[in-house]
């Protein structure tokens, strides 16, 4: 079993900061908006993004698929009252010369043994499409 650990601390005024194995992430702890911070739900958003796109890398080489580079946007639904997520959705472009079928399989494996995508589809509707980056 892998554990995680991070810490954060904020100042009055909302400036926050979180420290993650050797990296320091600067947030908007703020109870409204700072400019040029991530707030937290686009800090969760983020989150998914990295899961996916290390899931890229990850299964590029289990199932020997090439690719250049890929590219993801995440959008995130957020209901009012009780505040929560409520949607996460994303694309996800891959410069690659693999077929449509194998493009899917790549996608089925991300999907399925992703941890944070896994976790936040558990709380929030998750869906999220795969393209090859030149049928933008």
């Amino acid at each position: 079993m892998l554990e995680y650990q991070i810490e954060a601390r904020s100042e009055a005024g909302g400036r926050a900061r979180a420290e993650a194995n050797g990296a320091v992430i600067p947030f908007d702890a703020s109870s409204g908006r700072k400019e040029g911070l991530p707030n937290p739900a686009e800090l969760l958003l983020t989150a998914v993004a990295a899961c996916i796109l290390k899931n890229v890398e990850r299964y590029s080489g289990i199932l020997k698929l090439e690719y250049r580079k890929a590219r993801i946007k995440v959008y995130g639904e957020r209901n009012d009252n009780p505040p929560y997520m409520k949607k996460v959705r994303y694309q996800l472009y891959i410069d690659s010369d693999v077929s449509e079928r194998q493009l899917e399989l790549w996608h089925k494996n991300i999907r399925k043994f992703g941890t944070i995508s896994n976790t936040i589809a558990r709380a929030a509707e998750l869906s999220g499409e795969i393209h090859k980056m030149n049928e933008e």
